[in-house]
């Protein structure tokens, strides 16, 4: 199990993560800065326990979250 829930923002970002999307149009396209959406995604590796892009999104579905 999940030990964190992300935040539906987080789940966001990892659906985009998923889709291909780099962090620059993560950015664009939720209207955030670069910065900000690295802060995301290190919450996401985190709250997964991963740490690469690849890794968060294969547990991402294994955990039913994409």
């Amino acid at each position: 199990a999940l030990a964190e829930a992300l935040t539906p923002r987080e789940r966001e970002v990892l659906r985009l993560i998923a889709a291909g999307a780099s962090n620059q149009a993560i950015a664009q396209q939720l209207v955030l800065t670069l910065g900000t959406v690295k802060k995301y995604a290190n919450s996401i590796f985190g709250k997964l326990g991963v740490r690469s892009r690849t890794q968060a999104i294969v547990r991402g579905r294994e955990l039913g979250l994409l």
